[in-house]
C-alpha cells in the first residue's frame, strides 16, 4: 500500500494492485496518505521487488487465489512490522520473533487465514491477537472496519505506532483478554484468532453475526495436534471445515482455565 500511494508515478502494476484492492480503499488512503519512515524510503524499490517475489513465490504458487488478498500482501511493508534485526528476513516465508515470546506468522499463513475469512469491503472484522499489527494491516485493506485485541500491552502499543505511521484509519486496538472479545462493538461479520485454543471461545461465538465466519487454529494449547478451522454460523450453530495442521502460540488469559 505505502509504496503505491506515496509514489509519484503510478505504473501499470500499481494500477492493477489498486484495482484489486478496490478504489474505495484507494480514496480512503489518498485522503490520509501513509507516512513512510525515512530509513525505508531509500531502498523501497528493492523492498517492493522482494514483496512482489514473496507474493509470486510463496503465495500465488502455493495456491492463494484471492486477488484482493494477494494485492494487499504485495502492498504492505512487512519489514516495518518486525524488529530491525529481523528486517533482512522480512520477506522470507517463515515466522519471525517480535518479542514477548510471540511471533509474526509466515506470509503464507497470513494470506491463507485471510483468504479463508472471505472478507467483503463492507464488513467489520474482529482480530484476536494483534501481535505486530501486520495481520491487522492486511485485514484493514480488505474490510471496512477492523477491531483488534492484544493481551500484551507492549505489543499493542508497538502495533498502534506501526499502523498509525502507515496511515491506517479504519482500525481500533484494545489491550484486553481476547477470550472475551469486544462485546460492545459486536456483532462481527468475521473473527480471526491468531493464537491456538482448545475450543472456540463462547464469548467470541456469541459476538459473531449469523452467517459470519470464524477462522482459528484449534487444538492443544501446548502446540500439539493443532489444525486450522473455519466455522460458519448457521442458525446459531457452527458448521466447521477442517484444514491442514498448523503450529501457533497458545491463546493466553481466561482460555487457559477452560476445558475441552
Amino acid at each position: 500500500m505505502s509504496t503505491i500511494i506515496s509514489s509519484s508515478k503510478i505504473n501499470r502494476r500499481a494500477f492493477i494492485l489498486i484495482s484489486a484492492i478496490g478504489f474505495g480503499a484507494l480514496a480512503h488512503f489518498l485522503a490520509s496518505p501513509p507516512q513512510i519512515p525515512r530509513h525505508a524510503v531509500a531502498d523501497q524499490d528493492s523492498l517492493a521487488r522482494q514483496r512482489g517475489e514473496m507474493v509470486d513465490r510463496d503465495l500465488r504458487r502455493r495456491g492463494i487465489k484471492d486477488e484482493r488478498v494477494l494485492a494487499a500482501m504485495g502492498a504492505i511493508p512487512r519489514h516495518l512490522f518486525v524488529p530491525e534485526r529481523q528486517r533482512s528476513s522480512a520477506y522470507e516465508d517463515r515466522p519471525l520473533p517480535i518479542g514477548e515470546d510471540q511471533t509474526i506468522s509466515q506470509p503464507y499463513v497470513v494470506a491463507w487465514m485471510t483468504e479463508l475469512l472471505e472478507l467483503r469491503s463492507s464488513e467489520k472484522v474482529l482480530e484476536i491477537g494483534t501481535g505486530s499489527g501486520y495481520q491487522t494491516a492486511v485485514l484493514a485493506l480488505l474490510a471496512a472496519e477492523v477491531l483488534s485485541i492484544e493481551i500484551l500491552p507492549k505489543l499493542s502499543e508497538r502495533a498502534r505506532k506501526n499502523l498509525a505511521d502507515l496511515g491506517y484509519r479504519n482500525v481500533q486496538l484494545k489491550v484486553a483478554d481476547g477470550f472475551y472479545g469486544w462485546d460492545e462493538k459486536s456483532p462481527f461479520d468475521a473473527i480471526l484468532l491468531t493464537a491456538a485454543a482448545p475450543k472456540i471461545p463462547e464469548p467470541l461465538w456469541r459476538q459473531l453475526s449469523e452467517g459470519g465466519r470464524l477462522v482459528m487454529p484449534l487444538g492443544d494449547a501446548k502446540g500439539r495436534e493443532q489444525k486450522l478451522i473455519r466455522a460458519r454460523k448457521s442458525a446459531g450453530q457452527p458448521i466447521i471445515e477442517n484444514f491442514s495442521a498448523v503450529l501457533f502460540v497458545p491463546l493466553t488469559g481466561a482460555i487457559q482455565n477452560q476445558r475441552r
